[in-house]
């Protein structure tokens, strides 16, 4: 099986280690020729950490490398490709012209799909005359380390490239969600949205500082957040399940719900002090070092959920 990548920044690199350690051959292209050739650098350079950590799916660092194929000429990149995934800008205008263009030259059995985390598909992909194979697919970045990915239809996408997707994307590794529809912000970053803005209200009304609400969620909420969600997590909170929580819990929720109609503005006086607190604890010049420190513990992560899985499976 072949996939072609089209952008090969930010995101489009770590799709190209997901797709190479399920195995599948993986055409990178962009517009800037260079950038095909910088990524494949850049994921040479991640391998062996993620080698250390069993995390190539048996595959050798070698291996991934002879899967990844830098491409020059778009036609070339989907020549034989049965999904596309899209990693371009994230600019409508840019959406509009690259799926156009992908539509015209990819196979008409080939599923196109967008890593977008903000457009909804039926704003560049209703023009088209195969527009029943595109939808979106959004990972959480990197996803070679967090494996959820949205699959994300328009009104018009059809049943079989919605399942052919997930299919693929589970034999990447991928946890697949299914949406039934599109929605402004998917449910990642609608759920992400819910608690940041608690945590700036927080912080502006003199509740907390930054790092306690950092605390409440790095030693309190994500310590089980890392292998339930919030669903599974109240139905395990109370004696009977979810409708015992609900019972005990929901005139709680109810008085906090009325207290957090109001906004924050980012952008205010409180970034300020969001800002300082951040950068007393990390100075800028530390930041980059803190992104690597961020990923090897994502690594070590990942390979920890692996083992309890593959022990708790036995």
């Amino acid at each position: 099986m072949k996939i072609a990548l089209v952008g090969s920044g930010f995101i489009g690199r770590a799709w190209a280690i997901s797709f190479a350690r399920a195995g599948y051959e993986t055409a990178l292209w962009d517009g800037d020729p260079s950038s095909p050739h910088q990524a494949i650098g850049y994921i040479e350079g991640m391998l062996s950490d993620l080698a250390d950590q069993d995390l190539l799916n048996g595959s050798s660092p070698d291996d991934i490398l002879k899967r990844l194929v830098p491409v020059a000429d778009l036609a070339d990149a989907l020549d034989g490709a049965t999904h596309i995934q899209e990693s371009t800008p994230e600019r409508l205008e840019v959406k509009q012209q690259v799926f156009a263009d992908l539509d015209r030259l990819a196979a008409p059995d080939a599923v196109i799909a967008s890593s977008t985390s903000a457009l909804l598909p039926s704003k560049f992909t209703g023009d088209l005359q195969g527009r029943a194979r595109c939808l979106v697919a959004h990972p959480i970045n990197p996803p070679y380390l967090i494996p959820a990915v949205e699959i994300v239809p328009a009104p018009w996408t059809s049943e079989p490239a919605m399942e052919r997707t997930r299919q693929l994307m589970l034999g990447a590794g991928q946890a697949p969600i299914m949406m039934q529809r599109e929605l402004d912000g998917f449910i990642m970053n609608r759920m992400q949205a819910a608690l940041m803005e608690e945590a700036f209200r927080l912080v502006a009304d003199g509740h907390a500082s930054v790092e306690d609400v950092d605390i409440g969620i790095r030693e309190g909420l994500a310590l089980r957040w890392a292998f339930m969600g919030p669903f599974e997590t109240v139905d395990l909170n109370a004696p009977a399940g979810v409708r015992d929580y609900a019972a005990r819990y929901q005139p709680m929720f109810e008085n906090l719900f009325k207290q957090m109609q109001y906004r924050v503005d980012w952008t205010g006086p409180v970034l300020d002090q969001i800002e300082a607190e951040c950068r007393a604890k990390r100075p800028a010049e530390t930041l980059e070092a803190r992104q690597k420190w961020r990923d090897r513990s994502l690594m070590a992560l990942a390979a920890h959920k692996k083992k309890m899985r593959e022990a708790l499976s036995k």
